[in-house]
């Protein structure tokens, strides 16, 4: 098996990282890998916003924290109330894809360059998650300031985030795949 199959074959979705930060060669390889994605037409709609601000951060979580205290979705409340919320896990880097809402097809080429992120980094030993709390922060006033005061172009919307670093602990093993799922029409 050659090695980008395994590659995606054995990347998984980290939620506990080491403090270090990642170097910076190893985040443009990963940014590079993102601008490679396909997309509609090679529109290339998206923008990428990296955070490794501790305390910009902690600053966008606390306001995904109140969106999801005040969202009305009892699982999210929930998960807002506990002491220690924090929906990047503690990782050192934030990446946001925000796409150009006039493009033929921003979330789809968003989240391909996303993809292709997460693909880069297992392939070179960095952890990632995707996190979906930050595609609603553009539905409320608070949430658009604080994306705005991020550099997101206006006119664009935040169509995929995820978060990267070193893992404190081994990937974990593979969900069983769902079954039934492929048809093939020969």
């Amino acid at each position: 098996m050659n090695e980008t199959i395994k590659t995606i074959l054995n990347r998984r979705s980290i939620r506990a990282y080491k403090q270090e930060q990642m170097k910076d060669e190893d985040l443009q390889i990963i940014l590079k890998a993102g601008l490679y994605a396909p997309s509609a037409m090679n529109q290339q709609s998206w923008h990428f916003t990296v955070v490794q601000n501790k305390e910009t951060i902690q600053k966008i979580n606390q306001t995904v924290r109140g969106h999801f205290l005040k969202s009305g979705n009892a699982r999210f409340e929930e998960m807002a109330k506990s002491e220690n919320f924090n929906v990047f896990y503690n990782a050192p880097t934030l990446i946001i894809v925000s796409g150009d809402e006039k493009a033929i097809a921003p979330q789809c080429d968003c989240a391909l360059a996303m993809g292709n992120m997460f693909l880069a980094a297992a392939s070179i030993g960095i952890g990632s998650c995707w996190i979906h709390a930050l595609t609603q922060l553009s539905n409320t006033e608070e949430g658009n300031t604080l994306l705005s005061s991020l550099g997101i172009p206006q006119g664009n919307k935040v169509f995929a985030s995820g978060v990267f670093g070193y893992s404190v602990a081994e990937a974990p093993t593979a969900a069983p795949r769902k079954e039934n799922t492929v048809n093939i029409i020969s």
